[in-house]
């Protein structure tokens, strides 16, 4: 799906954004438009190919469109799958985000904002998300990027977007490498995951403990160690073979979990030592540690 948009005299990049309601596709949109996309909310599917003719005309200054697209459009947002194919038909490529986030926050945060959920007009938010997921099924599994904004504030989002989405076309495989800990749950949009508890933990360190993975101290005392060693030497063969295999499949973006107990000492180590390793090798490597700040 990733590409530029029309057939005529001047290509367009479109980028259509949708999920789930409260997910987060404003700010998405918001940070969009902050990259000099043209933006347009709420466009139901129907319009989309017409947004992507009157962009591509001899002469249009527009070189990139965003369009938000979701349940709100009501009965014409159920012709998405089929507005989705007439795209590919007509040879219009495009690029899918999807936005998501756990029942818990997206009920929070329709009840902090007073909103009504657009699939639930008694009242009932549960059920409406209930609804909403189901309906969107299909949607996610064919989207480019999928993205779980139950951990990441409306700043976060925007950076992420800006660093790992908006420039795609350009940079090839995006890689996210996240550290967290496992008591506060794992990454919900994670592609590969992997288990650093076995490691030794500074955490058991007087010195070390209120420290992070990003301190030299604790970086030195995991990386050191004879089995992160032993480690590194059956993770690098294999990340090295799977990255380029996901190249070449076509996938654009690529979300690395690494986890520890707290996510403070060592997934935040092993994780910055993997994102200086691969990055300029090809990839853009974003970091983010998600529970380091936690207690």
């Amino acid at each position: 799906m990733e590409g530029q948009a029309g057939g005529n005299d001047h290509p367009v990049e479109l980028t259509i954004i949708t999920g789930l309601s409260g997910a987060g596709k404003s700010h998405a949109m918001a940070a969009f438009e902050d990259a000099g996309f043209f933006c347009i909310d709420n466009l139901p599917p129907q319009m989309i190919p017409a947004a992507a003719d009157l962009f591509s005309v001899e002469g249009s200054k527009v070189e990139k469109v965003a369009v938000v697209s979701d349940v709100r459009g009501g009965q014409y947002f159920e012709e998405i799958d089929r507005c989705l194919k007439d795209l590919d038909g007509r040879g219009i490529t495009y690029r899918l985000l999807y936005l998501e986030a756990s029942d818990q926050v997206l009920l929070r945060r329709f009840k902090e904002t007073r909103r009504p959920h657009p699939l639930a007009p008694d009242g009932n938010i549960p059920e409406g998300i209930r609804r909403e997921r189901e309906m969107l099924a299909g949607l996610k599994q064919r989207a480019d990027w999928v993205i779980d904004t139950t951990d990441l504030n409306v700043h976060e989002l925007r950076s992420h977007i800006v660093e790992s989405v908006v420039p795609v076309g350009t940079m090839g495989l995006v890689i996210t490498l996240v550290s967290f800990g496992y008591k506060f749950g794992t990454p919900l949009d994670a592609d590969l995951v992997f288990d650093v508890r076995f490691l030794p933990n500074p955490n058991y360190d007087p010195k070390l403990k209120p420290l992070t993975g990003v301190d030299k101290a604790v970086r030195d005392y995991v990386i050191k160690a004879q089995a992160v060693k032993q480690f590194f030497e059956r993770l690098t063969p294999l990340l090295d073979y799977l990255l380029p295999m996901y190249v070449a499949e076509g996938k654009s973006n690529l979300t690395i979990g690494v986890g520890c107990t707290g996510g403070r000492h060592r997934s935040v180590a092993i994780a910055e030592w993997l994102a200086k390793r691969y990055r300029g090798q090809k990839y853009n490597v974003i970091l983010r540690h998600r529970d380091i700040a936690k207690d």
